[in-house]
């Protein structure tokens, strides 16, 4: 199967003062449609960076990113971003800051439908109510503002927001790591539903071992912006190879073997 996303021999740094600071290097990953790919590692790993680099949000210096078989340049223009845009998404870990406060929940998931300009305003807006009320909320709730919501409520809305354009990549930055831990089980059962009913490619970003064995097909794990170990998810965490996988994987007791 041809991968949807590739990537291959990735080099990022970010100029620190007189000191170049590598942040990502020899990078290479593949995500095949429909599947679900975990990146994990600790805090401050390029795990995010990398996200950001694949979305055109970060430019890069060296290696190459493909798409659908499509090179994509290093340094996007606004033109390149917005076709990025257009089959790349993301849900970020804080729901309450990815929101525009000042816009009601309607103009939010109303937005990228109007650049997008395909449908007509009746149109765009009954999309937004049944995306809504797929999520589990109502459409009366167009008129709200995102400060009257709920933590696992926003982070709907801004799982709504990303689909509601149809993107054929979903990048999911730690989507659960500020929420309550029964909030965080709704939202990745809702993300695995999603994948199963729209055929969704996602590259999910986080720390939780045991979220990543439930939702994901395949696992990598990075350390320090290099991916030390990928395959499998059942494999790389029942029989780790790198001694940081099988730190990770110590450090989680609530990892739960498979049967």
């Amino acid at each position: 199967m041809k991968a949807l996303l590739r990537i291959e021999n990735l080099q990022k740094s970010f100029d620190s003062g007189r000191q170049n600071n590598l942040v990502l290097d020899n990078i290479h990953l593949s995500i095949f449609p429909g599947e679900i790919l975990g990146l994990a590692g600790e805090s401050g790993s390029g795990k995010s960076t990398l996200a950001r680099c694949i979305a055109g949000l970060h430019s890069y210096q060296t290696g190459a990113v493909y798409f659908d078989n499509r090179l994509l340049p290093r340094f996007f223009t606004a033109a390149d971003f917005y076709q990025q845009a257009s089959n790349v998404q993301m849900i970020f870990q804080d729901p309450l800051s990815s929101l525009n406060p000042r816009l009601t929940i309607g103009d939010i998931l109303l937005e990228p439908m109007r650049l997008n300009g395909t449908l007509s305003e009746t149109e765009q807006y009954k999309l937004a109510i049944r995306w809504l009320e797929r999520m589990g909320l109502q459409g009366q709730d167009m008129s709200r503002y995102p400060h009257s919501f709920s933590g696992g409520q926003l982070q709907r809305i801004g799982i709504a927001r990303a689909l509601i354009n149809q993107p054929r990549l979903l990048i999911c930055d730690e989507p659960i790591s500020a929420l309550d831990v029964s909030v965080q089980a709704q939202i990745v059962n809702l993300l695995k539903d999603l994948r199963d009913e729209l055929g969704l490619t996602m590259l999910f970003i986080g720390h939780d071992l045991a979220m990543m064995r439930y939702l994901c097909d395949r696992i990598a794990v990075m350390q320090k912006g290099v991916i030390v170990e990928q395959g499998d998810t059942r494999a790389v965490l029942d029989d780790p190879q790198h001694d940081y996988t099988r730190h990770l994987v110590n450090s989680h007791p609530s990892v739960p073997a498979s049967n």
